[in-house]
């Protein structure tokens, strides 16, 4: 079986279907992904199929015709929403299916539709085996997430070219931000954006409201009239501990932003700093230089994209150990606030 083709020359492929499902960050990486794949077929119908978490990011995204979820991870209701995956799928007709999820569960809802017969000509993934018919041959290592997608578009002949994530921000959303930084005095140019929190179950990829604090006012003695603090609820607690270290100087916008707001609101700041949480993907869609802090996670695998992102990462034997719980902490705490702000120094002049 072949397993490349050149899938943009092919008229006969009117309709599309992109999987992409979970977790935040990777999703919005894909979105540089949904680019290419809307500039290689110009006038063909595309939709996307996310879960409902992640439905609202492209309520207004004109690459998409159509864009429906469904809660494929309810452990109560997993045979009915793939029973209704299978159903929608199949009354759509699709022509080639594009499968950026590529787990156990997406390989096996499009081996149902093919077992059940359900013809869909192409179906491109990332494994060289049923039931995709395009794929790569090999995938680069350590495969970050992009890497493993672009490799799969290649192998239809997509070019793969998107440098850094692509959203399409609500004017609703625009007009916030630009409130918010009207209200709070902020500069183009001469503040900062920390995003010093994550998911609360992975409180291990926090460098640390001390640490934090710390940097917010060696920058603000350099020079930068305001830090600028955002986060979700999860994250309320951290940025109060900040705030409280600082001035009236830092700006605590967290619990006051919505995920939409944060692409305007980094555009004009002249740095990021970011532990490795989804919001700093979000920020990636914008050209404004930002150093991810790495601990217990691969920056191979997690660093958002674009060529103005850097990571930083202390050199420890148990660096990328992806572990929940631990008892040193020592890859933060070996990234002291100096040696950030070096790092900082050179390369968000």
């Amino acid at each position: 079986m072949r397993y490349c083709a050149d899938l943009p020359a092919d008229p006969a492929i009117r309709r599309i279907l992109i999987i992409k499902w979970s977790a935040m960050g990777d999703v919005i990486l894909a979105t540089a992904l949904f680019e290419d794949i809307a500039r290689a077929f110009p006038g063909r119908e595309i939709h996307l199929n996310t879960l409902p978490t992640w439905q609202k990011l492209f309520t207004e995204d004109p690459r998409f015709q159509k864009v429906f979820a469904i809660d494929l991870r309810n452990p109560r209701g997993q045979v009915t929403a793939a029973w209704e995956w299978l159903r929608q799928v199949r009354h759509q007709r699709y022509d080639l299916v594009i499968d950026l999820q590529c787990n156990d569960r997406s390989r096996l809802l499009l081996s149902l539709l093919a077992l059940t017969g359900c013809r869909i000509p192409y179906r491109l993934g990332n494994r060289q085996q049923f039931p995709y018919n395009i794929a790569p041959a090999e995938l680069p290592q350590p495969a970050h997430t992009i890497d493993r997608g672009r490799a799969a578009l290649q192998a239809g002949n997509i070019p793969a070219t998107t440098p850094r994530p692509v959203l399409h921000i609500p004017d609703a959303h625009r007009s916030h931000a630009q409130d918010l930084l009207a209200t709070h005095g902020l500069t183009p140019g001469q503040f900062a954006i920390f995003l010093p929190g994550c998911n609360v179950h992975g409180h291990l990829k926090r460098w640390g409201a001390d640490r934090y604090a710390a940097l917010a006012n060696q920058l603000y003695q350099e020079g930068l009239e305001r830090i600028v603090l955002i986060g979700g609820p999860d994250e309320i607690e951290e940025c109060q501990r900040i705030a409280q270290a600082c001035g009236p100087w830092l700006v605590n916008l967290c619990g006051q932003t919505a995920i939409f707001d944060i692409p305007p609101l980094c555009e004009p700041a002249r740095l990021i700093v970011a532990n490795d949480t989804g919001t700093a993907h979000m920020a990636a869609a914008t050209p404004t230089p930002m150093l991810v802090l790495c601990g217990p996670t691969d920056p191979r695998r997690v660093k958002p994209l674009g060529d103005n992102v850097v990571t930083l990462q202390a050199d420890l034997p148990c660096i990328n150990c992806y572990r929940k719980t631990c008892s040193h902490h020592s890859c933060m705490a070996m990234l002291t606030p100096s040696r950030v702000l070096q790092r900082l120094r050179e390369f968000a002049r």
